[in-house]
């Protein structure tokens, strides 16, 4: 393996790719409410993704996994503890308002990998429940904790674009589930395995519709939002045409989760050059 391969496996395995996403997606926020961005916060969620979402992904087999990791994921370990040290150090900047929201958010996410009470299941493994308890968690953390770091009242508006995030991440999550159907197993009852993947592909585009329409129904609405937001709605539609089961190996690690990245490219150009 070259390092240019290397980099970039490191890339995605570390998390720094879907914590890049999370950033990019509390970015779109403070645009879209014309907040002043709060670093601190922005910081913290983005290595706190990091540590988090490595703690999920190998944290359930630790004991094994701290003892025979090879050279790779040792590194990939020391990444998550220097990120996990980062985002405590951003932690002591932010309010005590910010501070129960990321508690709340916290217990959630380490339900999603430990169990509450011995011999009970984890959010990870009940696979219907699985994908809104992460919708839920992606859309509290970029759309609640920037407006509650911004000291901004939780207002209508907020509570639209608080579904709107929640579709979003559901959609995105999809592609996922279909990748994984011929792998899950069948007790988790998954989008796809309920459905079928025909269906479950209708509900994202159906779902892409209501994320759309959604924006309509804000109090206080620009057309730099609706063009966002109607960009947002073709990506997402595109994506739920060329999604297949047999995907190619980078198709949802990488190219699905990097539409939140693109979403806030394509807005600070919107908000750079088109819009007066």
């Amino acid at each position: 393996m070259n390092w240019r391969s290397y980099l970039f496996h490191f890339y995605l395995d570390a998390s720094i790719h879907v914590a890049l996403s999370v950033f990019a997606l509390i970015e779109i926020s403070c645009v879209f409410f014309g907040l002043s961005r709060d670093n601190h916060i922005s910081y913290l969620v983005f290595f706190g993704t990091i540590a988090c979402y490595n703690f999920v992904k190998y944290g359930v087999e630790a004991k094994k996994y701290f003892l025979v990791a090879n050279t790779y994921h040792k590194n990939i370990q020391v990444v998550s503890f220097i990120a996990g040290a980062f985002a405590l150090y951003h932690s002591f900047f932010v309010s005590y308002e910010a501070w129960i929201g990321l508690a709340v958010l916290s217990v959630l996410t380490s339900l999603y990998a430990v169990p509450l009470l011995p011999n009970a299941k984890n959010l990870r493994s009940l696979g219907g429940l699985k994908i809104f308890i992460v919708a839920l968690v992606w859309a509290g953390t970029t759309v609640v904790l920037p407006i509650v770091a911004a000291d901004r009242v939780m207002d209508w508006d907020v509570t639209v674009e608080l579904a709107q995030r929640f579709l979003l991440v559901l959609i995105l999550m999809l592609p996922f589930e279909i990748r994984d159907l011929d792998y899950d197993d069948p007790e988790l009852r998954t989008l796809p395995q309920r459905y079928g993947y025909l269906k479950t592909k209708f509900l994202g585009a159906a779902g892409a519709i209501v994320f759309f329409f959604l924006t309509f129904m804000k109090d206080h609405l620009t057309c730099f939002e609706v063009l966002s937001k109607g960009l947002a709605f073709l990506v997402l539609g595109v994506l739920m045409g060329v999604t297949r089961r047999n995907q190619s190996k980078y198709f949802s690690s990488f190219w699905v989760e990097a539409i939140p990245i693109f979403w806030w490219a394509c807005i600070l150009v919107l908000d750079a050059f088109l819009i007066p």
